[in-house]
Parts: C-alpha cells; structure tokens; sequence
C-alpha cells in the first residue's frame, strides 16, 4: 500500500474500488440523559473535609520590623473594625461576614455571598 502513494496511476486504480456509506449509531437510552446519578455524586461530596478562613486584614512589614516582633505587639491592618471580613474555603472566597462571639469563642456571622457566577469563574 505505501509504495502506491506515490504512484498517481496506481491511486486512481483504489479510488475506483472504495465506496462511501453514512455512519451507523446505536441509540441512546432515556436513562442516559437525566442527572438521576448526579444526587448520589454530590452526596459523596458533603462529607469532604475543607479548608475554611477568616481573614481580618492584611499588612505590610518590613522584615527588620518582623523579627521585633514580642508579646503584646499590636499589628495595625489596613480594614477598619467596621468593614466586613472575607470568608475563603480552598483560597477562594465565597463570602463576607461581621465576627460575634458565642460562649466566648469567635465566630462569623454570614452577611453576603460572592454571586456563585463568580465562584464558579474563580474556579478555572
């Protein structure tokens, strides 16, 4: 077969003997095209274990400043106590929130959502 490749008179000879016919496809099953497994997926799902965090503010430092660091130092942020604080679960965040206390232990209280066509463009 390769050494007809380059002979063009051997090509029209093959040409001749090939015929085309349309493809032939098995068909689908309803079954295939609900989500009726999508419920038992997402199930799986609620039991993963994900990294949650508060941030509060951020900073700048110098690293001399850094290694001056003692107890009792204060740390000024650039939010102010009033503005909300950003709540990031795997690095992205999905919300903000003002922190309470409960039993003396902290806490957020959720006070918006990023709009989850956000979320899912953060995702890729």
């Amino acid at each position: 077969m390769s050494e007809n490749i380059n002979n063009p008179d051997a090509m029209e000879n093959q040409e001749d003997s090939f015929t085309a016919s349309l493809a032939q496809f098995d068909e689908f099953d309803d079954s295939t095209r609900t989500l009726g497994g999508a419920d038992e997926k997402l199930n799986l799902l609620k039991d993963l274990q994900m990294n949650v965090y508060i941030e509060l503010g951020r900073t700048q430092m110098q690293i001399k400043d850094i290694l001056e660091l003692e107890r009792g130092y204060v740390i000024e942020l650039e939010k102010l106590a009033s503005e909300p604080v950003d709540v990031f679960v795997n690095n992205k965040k999905i919300a903000e929130g003002e922190v309470v206390v409960i039993d003396k232990h902290f806490g957020i209280r959720i006070t918006s959502l990023v709009d989850p066509a956000q979320r899912i463009k953060d995702i890729y």
